[in-house]
C-alpha cells in the first residue's frame, strides 16, 4: 500500500502542530494514551502474559477504522502510526486495533521506553476510516516518560465490609434462584428488604433485625452499620486515589482492550462491548475510577491473566452499574448507587451498593483471599 513520510522535523516544531483532538474529513482523534504533554509516563508495562514490555501508545478514533491502513503484525512494516525518540530515532513496535476498530495501539518491541525521555506519536494520512477517508493531516502528540517505572496502587481496604459477598444499604432484590457465595446484608433498611432465600446463600445473611429470611437470618444491627460505614470509607478511597496513571482511556469504551496494573480515571461512564483482558501479578492492584455509569455487554466476560486476582480489582462507580445477561465479571464494585446484574451473569467479586442490588438468577462468589 502507498506509504505517506513526514518531513523530519525539530522536537519544537513537532510539538508546535500537535493538536489533540484533530478533525480530519468525517472522523477526529477524540483522545490519546497517553495524553499529549502527559509527564512522568511510565517507561513500561506488564502486558499479555505478564511479559514486561515498553508502554503502549494508543489513539481513540470517533468511528471504525480501516484494518488495512493501521494494523500491523509486523515491527517496522507499517508507518501509519510511529514512535520517535527525542533523537528522532523510530521506536520498532506493531500496531494492532481493537475488536471494534476504534482504537489503535502502538506497542513498542523494547522491553522499556528510556527514562526521563520525552517521545513523539505520529499518525500519518496513510490512516483510514472504514469507509475509505483518509485523515487530511497528520496528527502528532508527545510524552514525556518518569525518571522511575509505573508505581504500584496500594489495595482499597475494606474493613468490616471484606467479609461480605453483597452489601447494600436498601436492599437486595432477587429472582429465584441465585447462588451466593459469602456473607450478605443490607442496613440500614430493614431486614424485609433482602429478598435472597436462605438457600441461595453459602454464608451469612445479616438484618438489622428480624425481618429478613429465615431461619438463617442473623440480627446484628452493629455489625452491619460498621461495614456500611467501612463500605463508604472503601468507595472514598478508591474516588480520591491521585495521580492516575490512564486517563479517559478508549473514550470509556474499554472493550477489546488488555489492562495493565494502575489507577484509571473517567469523568463520564464506561462501557465493556466486547470482552477485556486484566493482565497482571497476583499482587498487582488496578483500581477504575468512573464518574458515571459502567455498563457490561450481555455476554462478554472480563478474564483476568498473569495471575491477577479479582480481590485487587476496584471499580468505583458513580452511576448506576449494569452487567449484561450471561455476561462475567470479575473484582469490587464500589457503587454509589444500584448494581443491576442481569439474568445469568456472574461475578468473581464483591457487590456493595449504596443503594441496592438486584440479581436475576446470577451466581456471585466472593474472591478467592
Amino acid at each position: 500500500m502507498p506509504q505517506s513520510w513526514l518531513t523530519p522535523l525539530s522536537l519544537a516544531a513537532v510539538l508546535a502542530v500537535s493538536a489533540i483532538p484533530c478533525v480530519a474529513q468525517g472522523f477526529t482523534v477524540l483522545s490519546t494514551s497517553p495524553s499529549n504533554g502527559a509527564t512522568n509516563t511510565p517507561t513500561s508495562t506488564h502486558g499479555s502474559n505478564n511479559v514486561l514490555t515498553g508502554t503502549a501508545v494508543s489513539a481513540t478514533f470517533s468511528e471504525p477504522m480501516e484494518p488495512a491502513s493501521i494494523d500491523s503484525s509486523l515491527p517496522g512494516k507499517l508507518l501509519t502510526f510511529t514512535l520517535k525518540d527525542s533523537s528522532g530515532n523510530d521506536i520498532e513496535g506493531t500496531v494492532a486495533l481493537n475488536a471494534i476498530n476504534t482504537v489503535a495501539t502502538f506497542k513498542p518491541t523494547v522491553s522499556a521506553l528510556n527514562r526521563d525521555e520525552e517521545y513523539v506519536a505520529t499518525i500519518t494520512t496513510a490512516a483510514r476510516s472504514a469507509g475509505g477517508i483518509a485523515i487530511r493531516s497528520a496528527v502528532r502528540w508527545s510524552f514525556t516518560t518518569g525518571e522511575k517505572d509505573l508505581t504500584a496502587q496500594a489495595p482499597v481496604s475494606l474493613g468490616t465490609a471484606g467479609t461480605f459477598a453483597i452489601l447494600t444499604k436498601t436492599g437486595i432484590t432477587d429472582v429465584y434462584a441465585s447462588s451466593v457465595t459469602g456473607d450478605v446484608g443490607t442496613s440500614p433498611i430493614t431486614g424485609a428488604a433482602l429478598h435472597l432465600r436462605c438457600n441461595e446463600v453459602s454464608g451469612k445473611v445479616y438484618s438489622v433485625n428480624a425481618a429478613g429470611p429465615l431461619p438463617c437470618t442473623i440480627t446484628d444491627p452493629v455489625l452491619l452499620t460498621a461495614a456500611v460505614g467501612d463500605m463508604g470509607f472503601a468507595y472514598t478511597d478508591a474516588a480520591g486515589r491521585s495521580l492516575p496513571n490512564f486517563t479517559e482511556l478508549g473514550a470509556g469504551e474499554i472493550g477489546g482492550l488488555t489492562l495493565v496494573p494502575g489507577l484509571y480515571k473517567w469523568g463520564s461512564g464506561v462501557s465493556i462491548s466486547t470482552d477485556v483482558t486484566l493482565s497482571g501479578g497476583p499482587n498487582d492492584v488496578w483500581i477504575f475510577q468512573i464518574a458515571s455509569t459502567l455498563k457490561q455487554a450481555s455476554a462478554t466476560r472480563i478474564t483476568l491473566a498473569g495471575g491477577a486476582q479479582a480481590k485487587n480489582i476496584f471499580w468505583q462507580a458513580g452511576g448506576v452499574v449494569a452487567i449484561g445477561t450471561t455476561a462475567h465479571f470479575e473484582g469490587v464494585l464500589l457503587a454509589k448507587t444500584l448494581i443491576a446484574v442481569k439474568t445469568g451473569a456472574s461475578v468473581n467479586g464483591r457487590l456493595m451498593a449504596q443503594t441496592a442490588v438486584t440479581l436475576e438468577q446470577n451466581a456471585v462468589t466472593q474472591p478467592a483471599p
